[in-house]
Formats: structure tokens, sequence, C-alpha cells
């Protein structure tokens, strides 16, 4: 499917962004790297990407149907901190994750506890159209009221049984309505809580993406993002809110959903337990673009298996294309460009509009690498320009210095190193990791870099 904007060179795109009662773990972390890829594919081609992402810090439930609690109040009670306390630290944390990553911000982050008003008209615009009604202190959409309900996910409403997949909420006219807006009669001890016109209470987590959605980026816009797991409750309730409310369809003319990564063929989850983070990588030795390199070796709707080999092989790719590059003439001003080195980049941009076929784009750009009959002139500009997209900080030169104490520390590993004194070697590799510098032992020296 070709893909056209509705205002030309102009592309509006959302991606759904974190919950922040917990660290992100790398399942999370590569659906935000393929939404990257997809940004920078588009801006690569010419277009002003208005990238929008939401942070929910409220009213997201730990299960979708409604059921459960929020996240973040779980997350406060388990931790005794403040329900604030903890989503500003895992925001933080994730945007820290992202800026290892070079994953690029959006150019409009909203949180959800921003935008209560813009939620609460939106639920009076459905109200008054008719598709709302009032249980139990909790203002609900009714599916039956709007037809197109569930065509993202292709579902069919006489198929749709209660206690299919949610837990029955006797309040519930159909066990598939979704609330909009939660009262007390819901949480006798909800932290966060405003007042609206049905009583004090907090929006449901559907109804953040739709308010805040539109008003960046308007009631009719490009492209949706987020993970696969969304598209059967939150984005198929998104697309019903919006659309009774605004009265236009579709309101968002591309869906793109990011695949799981499965360890043991399961996807990675939060709620089980013993998730990874970014973190946990960089202390296995990893630097975070490692892990980049790592997905865009996996197409975005396909499952991505992890293990520990897999990534040490994507590390050591990396690396090699790093020793290669920095070995290169700089040369940037061209008088001319071999003729492969215009197919390549042809090729490279036929591959990306593929539907983002990250994995061909990457052989593209080991084929300059390797290519013999290209110049290192000719490979470092070519490199440089696929990695607008790629991200992968190839062509760049780290002229960061470091405090005295670290170079000390760094001199004397070396040393400890000619000595054979391994245990203290190791000894001051460990340090300096937990001091954010990651060493890497190469044929042509030690090399460093900051990973936090």
């Amino acid at each position: 499917m070709p893909f056209v904007p509705l205002e030309k060179g102009k592309v509006g795109m959302y991606t759904c962004g974190p919950t922040v009662y917990n660290y992100a773990h790398i399942g999370n972390l590569r659906t935000y790297l393929f939404e990257d890829f997809l940004r920078r594919t588009l801006e690569y081609a010419g277009y002003n990407v208005q990238h929008v992402m939401n942070v929910t810090d409220v009213g997201h439930l730990t299960d979708d149907g409604d059921t459960g609690e929020d996240k973040i109040i779980k997350s406060s009670r388990e931790t005794g901190r403040s329900v604030w306390d903890i989503a500003q630290m895992y925001t933080d944390a994730f945007f820290r994750d992202i800026d290892r990553l070079n994953i690029k911000r959006p150019t409009i982050v909203c949180k959800a506890t921003d935008h209560i008003p813009e939620m609460i008209e939106l639920v009076k615009r459905l109200e008054e159209r008719g598709y709302t009604y009032e249980a139990g202190g909790n203002i609900y959409f009714s599916i039956d009221k709007f037809p197109d309900y569930g065509k993202l996910a292709q579902l069919d409403l006489r198929d749709l049984k209660a206690g299919a997949r949610i837990e029955v909420d006797t309040n519930k006219r159909n066990p598939h309505d979704f609330v909009l807006w939660f009262t007390r009669s819901k949480f006798e001890h909800q932290a966060m809580l405003w007042d609206s016109p049905w009583g004090r209470g907090y929006p449901g987590w559907h109804l953040e993406c739709s308010a805040m959605s539109m008003k960046y980026l308007g009631e009719q816009f490009d492209i949706h993002c987020g993970g696969i797991d969304h598209i059967p409750v939150h984005h198929t309730n998104e697309i019903a809110q919006s659309e009774a409310a605004t009265g236009k369809s579709p309101w968002v003319r591309y869906w793109l959903h990011g695949e799981f990564l499965v360890i043991d063929r399961e996807k990675m989850s939060k709620s089980k337990g013993g998730f990874l983070t970014l973190d946990r990588l960089v202390e296995e030795g990893f630097d975070p673009l490692d892990y980049r390199y790592f997905c865009l070796g996996g197409h975005y709707r396909s499952q991505l298996q992890f293990s520990f080999d897999a990534l040490k092989a994507a590390q050591s790719a990396r690396r090699s294309l790093w020793d290669r590059i920095s070995q290169w003439n700089r040369e940037e001003n061209l008088a001319s460009m071999h003729p492969k080195g215009n197919q390549y980049i042809a090729q490279f941009r036929q591959h990306l509009a593929n539907d983002l076929n990250t994995p061909q784009a990457l052989a593209d750009l080991w084929a300059v690498v390797k290519d013999p009959d290209l110049s290192e002139s000719e490979k470092f500009v070519l490199v440089k320009e696929m990695d607008q997209v790629l991200g992968l900080r190839l062509t760049e030169q780290v002229t960061e210095q470091l405090d005295p104490e670290l170079e000390s520390l760094i001199k004397e590993r070396e040393q400890a190193r000619k000595n054979k004194d391994f245990a203290r070697s190791d000894e001051i590799r460990a340090l300096l990791k937990s001091k954010g510098i990651l060493l890497e032992d190469t044929p042509k020296g030690t090399r460093w870099k900051r990973v936090f």
C-alpha cells in the first residue's frame, strides 16, 4: 500500500508511550526503536514529521479490560513512594534509555496528568452524541452504539462473549464496553483524582491517547504506532471513541504495530517478572547501540528471538563496522561518486520504502563497506547517509574528555594487563562500568564509551 499523507510533505505520527510504573524492558524498547526507524525513514524521504508521544502517568490498569488496579498506584504501594514520585522517576529512566539507544525524542511529549481537561471534553462530546451511559458511578462507552467496533482487530461483535478475555464487570451492559471515566465507586483509595461533571475521579486509559493525539495532530492524522498487543483492546477502543466523537472515519490512515521480542518463545513481559532492562545489558558488557543493531536485524512485524549469544553476535558485527569505518579517509567533498554508490543508495531507499525492511537496509550498509570498487571516501559518504536512518553513530567522532581520575584508572588497567594482573584488570573494568564507562579491548588498543 503506498503511503499518502493527509498534507503533502508533512506527517502526523502518534506513538503510544510508556506507562511509568516500572523500568522499560528491552521488549518495550524494541517497539520504540522500530518507531524511531520509521520516523527517521520518513524524514530521510523528505517529510516533516510531527511526532507525538504520550506518557501514561495515570489510569492504566493491570488489565486492559478495565479490571485490576492502577499500575502506578500498585507500584506506589509496593515501594512506599508517592504516585507522583513513582511517575517522575520512571519517566526520567525511560528517557535516559531512549537517549542511550540514540532514539530521537518526540516532537511533543504529553503527560496524561497534564491533559485531564481535554479528556473530560472528549467524554462530554461522546455523551452528547449518545455513546455513553453511567453505571455504578462510572461512565462507559457502549460498543453496541458503534457498528464498526473491532474493525482494526477484525473482531466480530457476535463472537465477543463475556469471559472470553476479560473479567465480567456487572456495571457493563456489554462485557466489552469500556470505562471513559472512573469515580470513587471503583477504587476507594485512588490517589490521583480530578473534578468532573460525573464526579471526582480519573480517566480511563484508552481515553488518554485519543484526547492527546487529537489535541496535537487534529481529528484525523496519518500514522499511529504501538505494540501488537495494543490491537485487540487499546487501539480498538481508541478508534471507537475517536470516530464516535468526531463522526470522521478513518480517524487514523495507517496503523503500524511492532511484534514481540521473545525469550524461550514467550513475549517479554513485566507481569511475569525477571524482565531484562537496558541497564542489565550494560552490566553484561554491552553498549546500548549493540541492542539497536540487534533490533535492526529483525523486521518490525516479525517476532524477534532474544538471546545473549545473539546479542554478542550483534556486538561483534557493530564493533567490526566501527573498526573499519574509523580507519577510513573521511573526505566528504567528493567531486563525483562511483555509479555503484548511487545504486546502493537507490536500493537502500527501496528497502526502507518496502514496509521498513531494516534487515535488508543493514545488508546494504555492509555491501557498501565491503565493496572493493568504492574508495574509502566514497564509502564514508554512503555510510554517513545510511546512518541517518540506522542511527548507529558509525561516522561520529568521540571528542569527549574523561575526568582525570577515570583516565588514570584506564591507564592503570592497561598496565595491569601488561603485567598479567588480570584480577586487578577485571576489578578496574567493573569499577569503570559502575561509573558508566564501558571498555572495549581491540587489537589496536583499549577504547572507552560512556553508556549512561
